[in-house]
C-alpha cells in the first residue's frame, strides 16, 4: 500500500498548520521523534515526515521492557519506519525500581539524548498533546501547592520540543485514521493503579458532566497564567536589583527587602533559595514569615526550607546557603571495566569492543576514553579546594572552581557531582568537564566509555 496524500486528506492539514504556526521545526532542522508506536507518536512522526522529509528525520523507540507487548511495539515500530521510508533506532533500557513512571520517562529521554548527541541531531520531538496537558494540569492542581505547578508542560525545553501540543488527543486520532495509519493501544493506560489514567477515565469525565468545556477552560486559564508568569519574572528581576547586596552567596537587604508587597518578597526569596538548590522549591507564606522574623531580630540565625538550603540572616542582611546536613558521598572505586555506587549516582566504565576514530570523544555526560592512559582502578569522589584539570580543547589547567563558575554548575550540586580520578589526575567531572589528556587519538588501542546517571 503507497504512501497517503497528503493533500487530498481534510483533517491531514489542520494537523500540519498546528505544527508549522507554533515555529518548533526551523526549516532546515533535523529532528529526532519519539515513536512508541501509539496514536500520538504516529501522528507526530508522519507530520513531521511530512514537514521535514523523509532526510530531516529519524525516529526513536525507546523498548522499557516494562509489558509483555514490548517486542510487538518495537517491530510494528520497525515496519511503519519502513514504510515511511525513514531510519529508526531502537534502544532497549533498563527502568530502575522504585517510580516506574518517573524511571521510564527519566530512561528515555536519556536514550533520546544519546542518539540525538550520536547522529548530530538539532532536536528531539515528542507527541504530547493538549490533552496531556490537561491531565497535567488537574495533576498538579491537587498535587503540588503552588502557582508555578499550574503553568504544564512546556512546548519546548531547550532541544526538547513538543509540536503536537496545541492539538487534542481526538485529533491526532483523526490525523491517523484519515492517513491510513494504524497505531498500537497500550493495555495499562486503562490500568487505574496510575494517578493519570484515573485523572483520564474517572476526573475529567465528571468535570465534563460539570461543564462541557471543562478541557477548553483548563487550557485558556493555563495561557492566562503563563502570561502573567512572565510579568512576574520580570518584575522579580528588578526587584532582585534594588534589594541584592554584593557577597559570597545570594544575599537580600532585609530593609529593602520589606518595603516590597508580601507576594513579591515571597517570589524574590523564592527565586534566591532556588538558585542555591538548583531546583524547584515549595517557599510557602509561613517559611517567609520565619525568615522575615529573624531578620528582624537583629543579630544572626538560620531557618531551614526544606532541599538541603537553610536561610541565614546576619546583622540586616539575609542569604541562602546550602544546609551543612547535606553531606558528600564518600569516596569510591570504580574498576575498568566495572560499575559503582556514589551518593545519588550510579557510574559505569564500559570497554567498547570496536576502537572509534580519532577525535571520537563522545560527550560531557557519557564520553570515550584511552584506556591505555587509565590506571586499572579509578577513584570517584566529590571535588576538593584546589583541584585542578585540563579541561578539553582548553589547552592549559583550570581550577575546578572556575570550571564550575564558567558553565554555570549550581553551587549546591557541586558537592555531589562524582569526580573520577586515575593514578590522582582529574579524568572527568560527570556531565561538566573531560581531561584533555585521556582523549582517544590514532594511538589508542582499547576504550572505554564513562557513563553516570543519577538514582536516588
Amino acid at each position: 500500500m503507497g504512501l497517503p496524500l497528503v493533500k487530498q486528506m481534510s483533517t491531514l492539514p489542520l494537523v500540519l498548520d498546528a505544527i508549522r504556526s507554533s515555529r518548533l521545526v526551523t526549516p532546515g532542522a533535523r529532528v529526532l521523534a519519539l515513536m512508541s508506536g501509539g496514536a500520538d507518536s504516529v501522528c507526530l512522526t508522519h507530520a513531521l515526515r511530512e514537514l521535514t522529509g523523509p532526510e530531516g528525520l529519524v525516529a526513536l523507540h525507546v523498548n522499557h521492557g516494562l509489558r509483555v507487548a514490548a517486542a510487538d511495539d518495537e517491530r510494528f515500530c520497525e515496519e511503519l519506519c519502513a514504510r515511511l521510508g525513514i531510519q529508526l533506532e531502537i534502544e532497549r533500557v533498563e527502568v530502575p525500581g522504585g517510580n516506574v513512571e518517573a524511571g521510564a520517562r527519566e530512561a528515555r529521554y536519556g536514550a533520546a539524548e544519546r542518539v540525538r548527541a550520536r547522529r548530530d541531531l538539532d532536536l528531539v520531538a515528542t507527541g504530547h498533546t493538549a490533552s496531556d496537558q490537561v491531565e497535567t494540569v488537574i495533576y498538579r492542581l491537587v498535587s503540588s501547592p503552588g502557582r508555578r505547578a499550574l503553568l504544564g508542560i512546556p512546548a519546548s525545553n531547550g532541544r526538547l520540543i513538543r509540536p503536537l501540543i496545541g492539538l487534542t488527543r481526538h485529533q491526532t486520532r483523526a490525523y491517523c485514521e484519515q492517513a491510513g495509519l494504524e497505531w498500537r493501544e497500550d493495555e495499562t493506560n486503562l490500568d487505574r493503579g496510575f494517578t493519570r489514567n484515573r485523572i483520564r477515565h474517572d476526573v475529567l469525565p465528571a468535570l465534563r458532566d460539570v461543564h462541557p468545556a471543562a478541557d477548553a477552560n483548563v487550557l485558556s486559564t493555563l495561557a492566562a497564567l503563563r502570561d502573567e508568569s512572565e510579568f512576574l519574572d520580570a518584575a522579580v528581576d528588578e526587584a532582585l536589583e534594588r534589594t541584592a547586596t554584593r557577597g559570597q552567596a545570594p544575599a537580600l537587604d532585609a530593609a529593602a527587602l520589606s518595603e516590597l508587597a508580601p507576594a513579591l518578597r515571597r517570589l524574590v526569596l523564592r527565586r534566591l533559595a532556588e538558585d542555591v538548590a538548583g531546583a524547584p522549591l515549595p517557599l510557602n507564606a509561613r517559611r517567609v514569615e520565619e525568615i522575615e522574623r529573624l531578620a528582624a531580630r537583629g543579630g544572626s540565625g538560620a531557618v531551614d526550607i526544606g532541599g538541603g538550603v537553610r536561610a541565614v540572616a546576619e546583622y540586616g542582611v539575609i542569604r541562602f546557603l546550602r544546609s551543612p546536613c547535606v553531606q558528600t558521598p564518600e569516596q569510591v572505586r570504580l574498576e575498568v571495566p566495572g560499575r559503582c555506587r556514589f551518593g545519588d549516582w550510579q557510574l559505569a566504565c564500559e570497554l567498547l569492543a570496536e576502537r572509534p576514530e580519532a577525535g571520537q570523544l563522545g560527550s560531557n555526560d557519557e564520553p570515550m576514553l584511552d584506556a591505555g592512559k587509565l590506571a586499572r582502578e579509578l577513584t570517584v569522589r566529590s571535588w576538593n579546594d584546589g583541584d585542578r584539570m585540563r579541561p578539553l580543547g582548553l589547552g592549559g589547567s583550570k581550577s575546578l572552581q572556575d570550571i564550575f563558575s564558567d558553565r554555570k554548575v549550581p553551587r549546591s550540586l557541586r558537592g555531589l557531582l562524582p569526580v573520577v580520578v586515575s593514578d590522582g589526575e582529574i579524568v572527568w567531572i560527570a556531565g561538566v568537564a573531560l581531561s584533555d589528556r585521556f582523549k582517544v587519538t590514532d594511538d589508542t588501542s582499547r576504550t572505554v566509555r564513562l557513563r553516570a546517571s543519577a538514582v536516588g
